[in-house]
């Protein structure tokens, strides 16, 4: 059991998942804002040895080894790789502190507002009319750029409406490929495809002016992953030459630090998450605890 657990930010958990906390630590607070810098993040910790975060704050070496009483943060947020957390993993795996996150926790509603927004292009409702007539989904020529889980199931579900499906990925997929996915080079994707799906990891950026010019126009480019997965000034070029449309949900996903996309009339970004629905919250509480109770009897069995 903890000594005392911490939530230095709103951390997303249903109020059963709340409640629940309380059998895992003698004392539980839980904060509603997020903190404002380094120092309200260090008074917030204490002598906490349990802190939970989200994606919006950032717990850095400079705050770690300031808290010298964490044995345990758990990220109520998607932890993809080390080099893309907010959490410094390397400096915590020095101070003997246990770093856990979760995934695959949103990806139905990611999978959702794709078939919607593409829907309303290829139907014309309340989208511009991609093509002269309304089409289908069927016989659509997809790419999907990334076949993790969110991607894969997008790609599944494209299929099952009927698309013809390629992918791009660091590394083969037989199975899918069995199950009727193509695999393509990422440009000859690009070419081959009227509406791109990516679905990177965070910080990965694989789309810059020589894959634009690949992709060419008329052409739907959608962007699944939590940060940018194109070069922004690329991307403003190839809707300056009529490219197409980019659709994504958040501003983080659109990256325009400049403010050089987001009123463009091709650029559909309605800043709202996708994954955040009342299954996803549900699921991502489960996992949170469910990583909380690895932990506690890891240490346990330890004891």
């Amino acid at each position: 059991m903890f000594r005392k657990l911490t939530a230095i930010e709103p951390v997303s958990l249903e109020d059963w998942a709340e409640e629940k906390l309380n059998t895992y630590a003698k004392e539980v607070t839980l904060y509603r804002d997020i903190p404002a810098d380094e120092q309200e993040i260090i008074r917030r910790i204490g002598d906490s040895d349990a802190v939970l975060v989200s994606y919006t704050t950032r717990l850095g070496r400079s705050v770690l080894e300031k808290c010298p009483s964490i044995r345990y943060i758990g990220m109520c947020c998607s932890l993809y790789s080390e080099e893309s957390a907010n959490v410094d993993i390397a400096c915590a795996r020095e101070q003997g502190i246990r770093v856990i996150g979760i995934r695959d926790y949103g990806d139905r509603g990611v999978v959702e507002f794709v078939l919607s927004e593409l829907v309303r292009f290829l139907h014309g409702f309340d989208r511009p009319l991609l093509y002269d007539l309304p089409t289908e989904i069927t016989g659509l020529k997809a790419g999907i750029i990334g076949l993790g889980v969110s991607g894969t199931m997008i790609g599944e579900a494209l299929q099952f409406m009927g698309a013809e499906v390629s992918y791009f990925s660091r590394t083969r997929k037989p199975q899918k490929e069995a199950e009727g996915f193509i695999y393509r080079p990422l440009k000859e994707l690009l070419s081959e495809s009227q509406a791109v799906f990516a679905c990177l990891n965070k910080n990965v950026i694989l789309l810059g002016g020589e894959e634009f010019k690949a992709l060419g126009k008329g052409k739907l480019l959608f962007n699944t992953s939590i940060g940018p997965a194109h070069e922004v000034p690329a991307l403003a070029d190839w809707l300056s030459a009529g490219g197409g449309y980019f659709i994504c949900d958040t501003e983080g996903a659109l990256g325009d630090t400049e403010g050089i996309l987001r009123d463009r009339s091709h650029v559909i970004c309605p800043n709202v998450s996708a994954g955040r629905t009342r299954q996803a919250f549900g699921l991502l509480s489960k996992k949170v605890l469910d990583n909380i109770e690895i932990f506690l009897g890891e240490a346990e069995k330890k004891a």
